[in-house]
């Protein structure tokens, strides 16, 4: 049995003059990661591991639920195939996860994760919102086998509020 939890970065901001991968949080969510990660550590099982996108929106989400899951450094990780926004790069990073692990966090960006939470899941979700977050399982003992799987939770900011 493998469990994947998937979470799109929080609402980042565009008022900085940097380039994409360099914007940072917005003060929404700053708010909004936080209440999910806290959330989410309370009624999921920790994961094994958590790899993040280096962008930094995705990276200081990423930490929210670090530390709402009290996970250590060394299972922290960051990933540049993450900053994907086709899906192609999360799914090769998915398949290729060690089968050691059988709990797996991923924070990325949309479209790739609406697209993989769809594709791979079986309940439709129009859109994976920022700072959302999805569990899916999978009935398997290899990630590269994974297909489509149950998607056991689903939490949203707007859920919290």
């Amino acid at each position: 049995m493998k469990t994947l939890y998937l979470a799109r970065h929080a609402k980042s901001s565009w008022k900085h003059d940097v380039n994409d991968h360099q914007r940072p949080l917005k003060g929404r969510g700053k708010k909004d990661a936080p209440l999910v990660a806290a959330h989410v550590a309370s009624i999921m099982e920790r994961p094994q591991l958590l790899v993040s996108s280096d962008a930094v929106r995705a990276y200081e989400t990423a930490l929210f639920f670090k530390s709402a899951f009290g996970l250590e450094d060394a299972i922290f990780k960051t990933n540049h195939e993450l900053y994907d926004f086709s899906g192609q790069q999360l799914m090769e990073v998915i398949k290729g996860l060690d089968d050691d692990l059988n709990l797996v966090m991923l924070v990325g960006h949309n479209h790739a994760l609406t697209s993989i939470v769809n594709m791979l899941g079986d309940t439709f979700i129009e859109n994976v919102t920022t700072s959302g977050f999805v569990a899916i399982q999978f009935d398997v003992d290899s990630w590269s086998n994974i297909v489509t799987g149950k998607t056991i939770k689903k939490v949203f900011p707007r859920d919290l509020k």
